[in-house]
């Protein structure tokens, strides 16, 4: 079993690393950021088309309202689409626009190509290594998803 220490850092590097590529990759694009909060309601939106606001807001682990706050800022920046529900028009849908699939399209490119160059900078094995673990890493974060 990991120490306490192994575990800390291994969340610490965890976070700069996202924090780091997330800065780099934006300042590769050329463009403004999008507050955080932003970026996962439209992961969340993109993975999950039609999903209710409330939905959003249970699956963040964020008040109603916040998620009200941004969807409507997103859809006023043009990168979501709101639209009632047929069956319930009590319900907004959310959808992300075509704006919102190119942006974030341009941004994978650009994180591709960030993490390219830095893991060709990296030892070999290493390198293999960090590869290798893709997929125990997926394993992690659904297994943080499930958590309550």
């Amino acid at each position: 079993m990991a120490t306490d220490e192994e575990i800390a850092r291994f969340g610490a590097v965890l976070g700069e690393l996202h924090r780091l590529l997330r800065r780099r990759t934006v300042a590769r694009a050329a463009r403004e950021p999008l507050p955080e909060a932003q970026v996962e309601v439209l992961l969340l939106v993109r993975a999950a088309p039609g999903i209710s606001g409330k939905e959003v807001a249970r699956r963040l682990g964020t008040a109603p309202n916040t998620v009200s706050t941004l969807v409507r800022d997103l859809a006023d920046a043009g990168l979501l689409a709101r639209e009632r529900d047929p069956a319930d028009r009590r319900v907004v849908r959310l959808h992300v626009t075509e704006a919102a699939r190119r942006r974030m399209a341009d941004y994978e490119v650009h994180r591709a190509a960030l993490l390219t160059e830095s893991l060709a900078e990296v030892d070999p094995a290493a390198r293999s290594a960090v590869l290798a673990a893709a997929p125990h890493l997926d394993a992690l974060l659904t297994a943080l998803r499930n958590r309550p």
